[in-house]
């Protein structure tokens, strides 16, 4: 049975476990929403849990409102550059991210419309970090209750999180903050490298049936 999830940004270790152990397909016809992890994800930084926010183009009229595959990415704002800095400040030191740094400075080296599009770019470059097939299925149409799927969409709130058992690993700042649970599948990859996808194999997906 296929699993139906939102593509996000730098998906977390949940999402990407999730990506790794079950056969995926794309939602992209629901509306967009705010505070979800579609425009941001979470890193360990020396301050601790720190959020990289993609900006977006807020429609205007009165619902306000925009399907998830429309919604622009607003680049008056040199966000990614700033993402790609903090991303070094945060994980230079670690083992893998010399090793992995060519196959992820182009994404935020090249210009991209959507938000859509981007996070299944960023999906993707972790795909074949990883050496695993990228899940290339999407929704055609918006369904609330979808039948004969896994209906993981709800990891894409950014408020809640799923119960998930996970194993620490070591992190760059560990020392100072303790281990900080499932952050971007980005701290999983600088820190543990070709451990990586051995990690996300045997992670736990019990909240799937909670």
């Amino acid at each position: 049975m296929k699993t139906l999830l939102h593509p996000t940004y730098f998906p977390d270790i949940a999402t990407f476990a999730t990506i790794v152990q079950n056969d995926v397909k794309w939602e992209v016809k629901d509306n967009y929403q705010k505070q979800t992890y579609r425009n941001r994800c979470y890193i360990a930084t020396d301050f601790g849990r720190h959020m990289l926010s993609i900006p977006i183009r807020h429609v205007g009229g009165k619902e306000g409102r925009q399907k998830y595959n429309d919604v622009l990415l607003d680049n008056s704002y040199q966000w990614q550059r700033q993402h790609w800095r903090t991303l070094q400040t945060a994980y230079r030191t670690s083992p893998f991210f010399e090793f992995y740094e060519d196959d992820i400075a182009p994404l935020f080296e090249k210009k991209f419309d959507l938000l859509l599009d981007y996070n299944l770019k960023t999906i993707a470059t972790i795909a074949d970090c990883l050496q695993i097939a990228m899940p290339l299925e999407k929704s055609q149409n918006f369904e609330r209750t979808p039948q004969a799927l896994i209906d993981a969409r709800f990891l894409v709130n950014a408020k809640k999180n799923p119960l998930l058992e996970q194993a620490s690993y070591v992190q760059v700042f560990g020392d100072r903050h303790g281990f900080i649970k499932n952050c971007s599948i980005l701290d999983l990859l600088f820190n543990e490298g070709t451990n990586a996808l051995g990690y996300l194999q045997n992670l736990h997906l019990s909240f799937l049936n909670a």
